[in-house]
């Protein structure tokens, strides 16, 4: 087991404010309810505490539940599970699964949760766990070559979605109505056409997400221009548009979103590799994903994970492998808070606020 310590990483003054708000506004009864020394007005400064996981492998998919329940999963078919807050880690990865690279998960529950891999062929599965990983029953295998599928995401604990790199043209889009126990490939009819090169990003399980009972959005790079799709009714029709974050790379482009409604949304990539610039690494919109204005002042590197902080309708954290940024005026101005390595972020609304990265990289916003 492989110690990583309690280092605390502090975040700025300004980080402090906005996670007291929101700590303030929290529902008193939420699941995981932060303990005494979490409370407004309690000693110290919020800041990512890392939790020793006990692993070493890449861990991209990240679904906290409360400040107490959280899911990671990653590379070598790791999937572990927290329930006391990070403290400990329960290894709950599938039996046989070590070949296969999981970069998304989504948990209901402490019991109930759903996991991507990715790849070519055969190596895009999904998998299903309803007794807390004790048990994995495989929902999907992906018998179409051509695909490979990058993220997922759920509506609510029955219906979700998966997407595939373009198949014939057009991005493939699985869906579920049961929780993930079964799946279904959509119709196309919907969907616009993919440009050459383009395709979605499995950098943090955020290349698609959804907010509300039908609202979806899905990520795109690779291609001439970094777009960003939209379907209002789960999948079957699609609108796009242009967002300003660079592309025309297969480097290049939209890595991750973040909805905290139906209208407003962030963007955050760039430039994957460590020694490309990653300009305009931001964008914001105000009308559900139709239109995009980039950063004023955007992260100065690429970030690959987004999230809005619960309770706040203009804070939001984005990570990357070289630091962690903080928007206090919903994504308009970034500031650079942490030069910690994290490929993925996410929040719950008992300010569950979880990263998760490279080397076993946990952590969990602390008071």
């Amino acid at each position: 087991m492989r110690s990583m310590g309690k280092t605390r990483r502090m975040l700025s003054v300004g980080l402090c404010a906005v996670a007291m708000a929101a700590v303030t506004a929290a529902p008193a009864k939420a699941e995981g309810a932060a303990p005494a020394v979490d409370r407004p007005g309690a000693a110290g400064t919020p800041g990512w505490s890392l939790k020793d996981t006990g692993t070493d492998v890449r861990l991209r998919g990240l679904a906290p539940v409360s400040r107490k329940t959280a899911w990671v999963a990653g590379s070598k078919g790791t999937v572990l599970r927290t329930t006391d807050g990070g403290r400990s880690w329960l290894d709950v990865s599938p039996p046989g699964a070590e070949a296969l690279e999981f970069r998304d998960v989504e948990a209901f529950d402490a019991r109930r949760a759903v996991v991507l891999a990715i790849g070519e062929g055969e190596a895009s599965r999904v998998l299903r766990t309803e007794d807390g990983g004790a048990s994995w029953t495989e929902s999907f295998r992906n018998t179409d070559a051509r695909a490979f599928y990058d993220c997922i995401t759920f509506f609510d604990s029955r219906h979700g979605l998966a997407m595939s790199d373009p198949v014939d043209g057009k991005y493939r889009i699985l869906s579920t109505g049961d929780g993930g126990r079964s799946w279904k490939v959509l119709p196309d009819a919907g969907m616009p056409p993919a440009l050459p090169g383009e395709a979605g990003f499995a950098a943090s399980g955020q290349c698609l997400v959804s907010s509300g009972p039908k609202d979806v959005w899905l990520a795109t790079g690779g291609g001439a221009t970094a777009r960003v799709l939209h379907s209002a009714d789960r999948g079957l029709n699609w609108t796009v548009a242009e967002s300003t974050i660079p592309a025309g790379d297969p480097a290049r482009g939209v890595f991750a979103l973040a909805f905290r409604d139906r209208t407003h949304g962030l963007a955050v990539g760039g430039d994957y590799r460590a020694d490309q610039a990653s300009p305009r690494a931001a964008a914001v919109t105000g009308d559900g994903g139709r239109s995009w204005r980039q950063a004023q002042t955007p992260p100065p590197a690429y970030r690959s994970g987004v999230a809005w902080l619960p309770h706040s309708r203009s804070a939001a954290l984005a990570v990357g492998p070289t630091g962690t940024d903080l928007t206090t005026d919903g994504g308009r101005t970034w500031r650079t808070v942490d030069t910690g390595s994290f490929d993925t972020v996410d929040c719950t609304a008992d300010l569950g606020c979880w990263a998760a990265g490279e080397k076993g990289r946990v952590a969990r916003l602390e008071f």
